[in-house]
């Protein structure tokens, strides 16, 4: 079984590592969108409890829904391809974000956010200089959660021809081929790995030190 997987993984090199490659873009670019979406969002409802529950809840709903359904309602609006597919990514990457960066700014200690603010800091030199510093680890937690949730979702994008390495896993499927269903499914569990520990370094290197 081993050397079947191996042999099987030596012919078809050029194609894997283009569905990885693709795997890869569709991935970052969604995690990168639900970031620039979330961590403000995140910020914004820090900044006004009443919402957090509307939105985080909403951020919730939309984990409800299940995949294949978003991934059809949104064909017909958005067409086949990699568009649908990031944006099916994002949904379901944006509630560790959003709820992270919430947790981790609301349970900031008040007393020194009165320190700043005895310094004379405005609301946005608290929030750059105070609050975001202080959140990081935690925010940073959030994301690398969804950088895992977008490895494992972008396999679907393989169904509306955006590529990737689900397009091994369900041709394997469909053929009752074992050593291409392992082909897209190992990479793309290593890809989900890799990630992972490259936040956790980018994690350690931006977080000021004496913060865990």
């Amino acid at each position: 079984m081993l050397a079947e997987y191996i042999n099987f993984m030596k012919d078809r090199a050029d194609d894997i590592l283009i569905l990885t490659t693709q795997h890869i873009q569709l991935s970052v670019m969604a995690l990168i969108i639900a970031i620039a979406i979330g961590v403000p969002l995140g910020i914004l409802i820090a900044k006004f409890p009443s919402t957090s529950s509307f939105v985080i809840g909403l951020a919730n709903a939309v984990q409800a829904i299940p995949s294949l359904a978003l991934l059809g309602f949104l064909v017909p609006f958005l067409g086949i391809g990699s568009t649908p597919s990031i944006v099916m990514i994002v949904m379901y990457t944006l509630l560790p974000i959003i709820k992270n960066t919430y947790t981790g700014l609301v349970n900031i200690d008040k007393a020194i956010l009165e320190a700043g603010k005895g310094m004379g800091m405005t609301e946005i030199q608290l929030m750059r200089m105070v609050q975001l510093p202080l959140a990081l680890p935690v925010i940073m937690a959030g994301i690398r959660i969804a950088a895992v949730t977008a490895v494992g979702f972008t396999t679907l994008a393989a169904l509306i021809g955006a590529g990737g390495l689900g397009q091994l896993i369900y041709r394997g499927i469909s053929m009752v081929n074992n050593q291409m269903i392992l082909a897209g499914a190992i990479p793309a569990m290593i890809l989900a790995l890799l990630i992972d520990y490259i936040l956790l370094l980018v994690e350690k290197i931006v977080t000021p030190k004496g913060i865990k």
